[in-house]
């Protein structure tokens, strides 16, 4: 381990981060009702132009008016390349309660776009006499975001997490593909007769959990856009979580089942998990620094990975 240890990132349930239009407000108390950890009511892409100072207004109005239980309440605003984005946060931080909890950040190429957004909220902040701190959370969908996504990471102490926006970020590396997340059609290898399909995403992603796990951000997967397909959706998820994502979004409520399921570790998984660091336990007890569980061979690694799946299971526990 470094000298400088990795910071945790903050406690909070983020399986599945249910996304809505703003400009549909049938779809705010269902939002506020279901499975999902976090809520992100969308201004950006989900809304046209000509609807969006209506559906800021619709957000603002929700989030007094809806009770959101102990949801993560999130919005995402628009991009710093658009003329609406200061108009959302203004209205947002100054017309709205306490009770939203974080913005979401489109299409972040750079800190300094995280220091855009910051000066304008802390100033608000303090005009407006806010005590409770707007989080941030970021999605890298850009060629930039990608080769500056350490510096993204580190960029605002009011960062907590970041996500993978797939469509835009195919578009902005010039990928040759309309789908968004999940396998690519041309994208495979041969062996043989068989076609091997690799994941087009798996880079990016390793780059955004590398980052987010060095300065404790939440790492979180995009959006998958075929919402008919669960087995797809399932796949994608579960590489995601192998590679140390913690949720995914869900653009369909019928996602959200699906990302909970994957993200929430398994009973077998959490007895596991209990079960080697009950035999580490024993082992330091005996003076030994190793040991071996069901014929492997477990360490001081072993108690830290262990640790992630106990600590995971304890949090979804939590009411």
């Amino acid at each position: 381990m470094s000298f400088r240890l990795q910071p945790a990132p903050v406690a909070r349930p983020n399986r599945c981060q249910l996304f809505g239009p703003g400009s549909n407000t049938k779809l705010f108390a269902k939002m506020a009702a279901s499975a999902a950890d976090v809520i992100n009511l969308d201004l950006e892409d989900s809304v046209a132009p000509d609807d969006k100072p209506q559906a800021r207004a619709n957000i603002i109005q929700a989030i007094g008016d809806i009770d959101w239980g102990n949801k993560t309440l999130s919005v995402r605003i628009n991009g710093l390349d658009t003329p609406y984005w200061y108009r959302d946060v203004v209205d947002l931080l100054e017309k709205s309660g306490d009770r939203l909890d974080q913005i979401m950040i489109p299409k972040v190429g750079c800190a300094s776009d995280v220091y855009a957004v910051d000066a304008l909220v802390t100033a608000i902040e303090t005009a407006m006499g806010r005590t409770r701190k707007i989080s941030f959370e970021v999605i890298i969908e850009s060629a930039a975001g990608l080769a500056h996504v350490e510096e993204i990471a580190a960029s605002s102490p009011r960062l907590q997490a970041m996500s993978l926006g797939a469509a835009d970020f195919a578009a902005s590396m010039g990928m040759q593909t309309t789908g968004i997340g999940g396998t690519q059609e041309n994208y495979y290898m041969l062996h043989g007769d068989s076609r091997h399909y690799s994941d087009p995403w798996h880079w990016a992603q390793t780059a955004i959990v590398a980052a987010c796990r060095t300065h404790g951000v939440l790492p979180v997967d995009g959006p998958f856009g075929d919402f008919s397909d669960d087995d797809g959706y399932r796949a994608q998820a579960r590489r995601s979580a192998t590679l140390g994502m913690v949720g995914k979004w869900a653009i369909h409520p019928k996602q959200i089942a699906l990302a909970n399921e994957v993200f929430t570790p398994s009973d077998a998984a959490v007895t596991e998990a209990r079960e080697i660091l009950a035999a580490m336990a024993e082992a330091t007890k005996n003076g030994s620094g190793a040991t071996v569980y069901k014929g492997r061979l477990v360490d001081i690694a072993s108690i830290k990975q262990a640790e992630v799946i106990v600590k995971q299971a304890e949090l979804f526990a939590t009411p």
